[in-house]
């Protein structure tokens, strides 16, 4: 059996790699360790990518111009330096559209820009399967060549098909999903379920057929197998992720994250890439583990948010509008007030707060209340803007300081003993119809207890709206709350210059 061997050194290299990735991850578990866990994520991929660089250099064959048999000695493997160059070139060109993207990206698009990450990695996940398949043999997978009319025939080792099946399976998975993700998370498509019927029945039985054909892919290597898996698993990341609805986006998020890691994992096996198979599975097992997290701060399982998601079911809780429900109108004047004569306010920032770019000005705000001996603490829930953590990255951007900002658990049972609640822009978290109304599509979700609060005060640009579940919130209509109607940022803008 012919083996790809890979050097002792470069075991070493791939096992200090991995050390880095888990420190990565160790350090990204806090946004006060965050900047050292991804400078460990830098330095770990740079000894992955330069490793396999210089032990997998391009060789060709010299050739003999003397004729056959004359020269044995000059006909021997030399480096081939167009293909070296090739492979610079395009290293190259995607540091510098990762460089201008990082820097020219809004924090506001960030959700929309790691769905585009996952749908690359499950990508180059197909395209290295489908490599590996055309040739077997240049990965080191095929050692037994049947003639054929034609030209040979190279068998794939069974082990390897059963990781070429899974490997393009959940990469193709991972970029069809990842491209409905982007679209939704960008605006293109609508946040609510697309509900298709006889999805359930549908999507069972594309997973039993994909399964089934990588099943037989292990006896038969026939290309109609090969090319049937790919393209049953396009069409079922499209079906698996269309009936999701809004408020589970970010679930969605950390699953296509997962699977983007698996299949990073098993292109490994496939490439004899100790690394892509160490990150594959830390991406893979940190993805699963925050989505199992986020489930449960959810009050959901994971089946059920796969199966269809918030939304999927028509809201008949009434949802009337504005005109029709009384509801207090408040000024910048009235919020400035009333938040410098409270003990205690407490900020529950949401996605309405990233998209006017008010972190920066909600610190400054935070930081002329704390002057005035008040004191003020941010309210974070799990599924918070569009992806795990977006809250949290944006309040770290502004400097707002670590020990300021709780999670849902430790700092709900506070709302009763605060005298403000500033929401500004979080919709569906806030929404106390999770907790009451049994025909609401986010009834059993965990949400902020922001209405036992003296007083809420809930930023946002008009009362026509509805969160991105698609579900009014009856929060507005309570009498402790006060609306402020405006742009996020010019009305925390106004309220600071009220503070003064």
């Amino acid at each position: 059996m012919h083996e790809l061997t890979v050097s002792p050194w470069a075991s070493l290299a791939y096992l200090v790699a991995g050390v880095c990735f888990i420190l990565a991850l160790r350090g990204l578990s806090s946004p006060a360790s965050s900047q050292r866990g991804n400078r460990f994520g830098i330095i770990g991929m740079t000894i992955a990518v330069v490793t396999t660089l210089v032990t997998h250099v391009p060789m060709r064959m010299n050739g003999c111009p003397l004729g056959i048999g004359r020269c044995a000695i000059l006909d021997r493997p030399v480096v081939d330096w167009i293909t070296v160059v090739e492979i610079l070139v395009a290293i190259g060109v995607g540091a510098v559209i990762g460089l201008v993207t990082a820097r020219r990206i809004a924090m506001t698009a960030m959700p929309q820009l790691v769905a585009a990450f996952h749908s690359l990695v499950g990508l180059a996940a197909v395209l290295v399967g489908v490599a590996a398949y055309l040739n077997p043999q240049a990965f080191g997978i095929s050692d037994l060549v049947i003639p054929l009319i034609g030209e040979p025939f190279a068998v794939i080792h069974p082990v390897s098909r059963i990781e070429l099946g899974l490997g393009v399976a959940i990469g193709a998975i991972t970029f069809s999903g990842s491209v409905i993700a982007f679209l939704k998370l960008n605006g293109n498509m609508g946040g609510k379920p697309i509900m298709l019927p006889g999805r359930h029945v549908i999507n069972i039985a594309l997973l039993a057929g994909i399964l089934g054909l990588i099943a037989y892919f292990v006896t038969d290597q026939a290309p109609w197998i090969f090319w049937t898996v790919v393209i049953l698993s396009f069409v079922i990341g499209f079906l698996l992720i269309v009936p999701i609805g809004g408020a589970d986006m970010p679930v969605v998020v950390s699953m296509l994250n997962s699977y983007s890691g698996w299949a990073a994992a098993a292109m490994g096996f496939t490439l004899h890439n100790s690394a892509m198979i160490i990150t594959g599975a830390l991406v893979g097992s940190s993805g699963a583990i925050l989505s199992y997290i986020m489930c449960r701060a959810m009050n959901r399982s994971f089946i059920s948010v796969i199966a269809g998601g918030f939304g999927a079911v028509a809201d008949t809780s009434g949802g009337a509008v504005a005109s029709d429900r009384p509801w207090k109108r408040g000024s910048a004047e009235d919020a400035a007030f009333l938040m410098s004569q409270a003990e205690q306010v407490i900020i529950v920032p949401g996605y309405g707060m990233a998209v006017a770019q008010a972190q920066h000005v909600l610190r400054e705000m935070g930081d002329k209340l704390k002057a005035e001996g008040v004191r003020v603490k941010y309210a974070i829930h799990p599924v918070a803007g569009r992806m795990p953590g977006h809250m949290n990255v944006l309040l770290a951007e502004a400097n707002v300081p670590y020990d300021d900002v709780f999670e849902l658990e430790d700092i709900n049972s506070e709302f009763a003993q605060t005298d403000v609640a500033f929401v500004i822009g979080a919709n569906d978290v806030t929404n106390p119809a999770a907790k009451t109304d049994k025909s609401s599509p986010i009834y059993g979700m965990p949400v902020l207890d922001v209405e036992k609060a003296k007083t809420v005060l809930f930023i946002k640009r008009s009362m026509g709206g509805v969160g991105y579940a698609g579900v009014d919130n009856e929060l507005f209509y309570r009498d402790n709350t006060m609306m402020l109607l405006a742009d996020a940022k010019k009305m925390v803008e106004d309220i600071v210059k009220a503070l003064d």
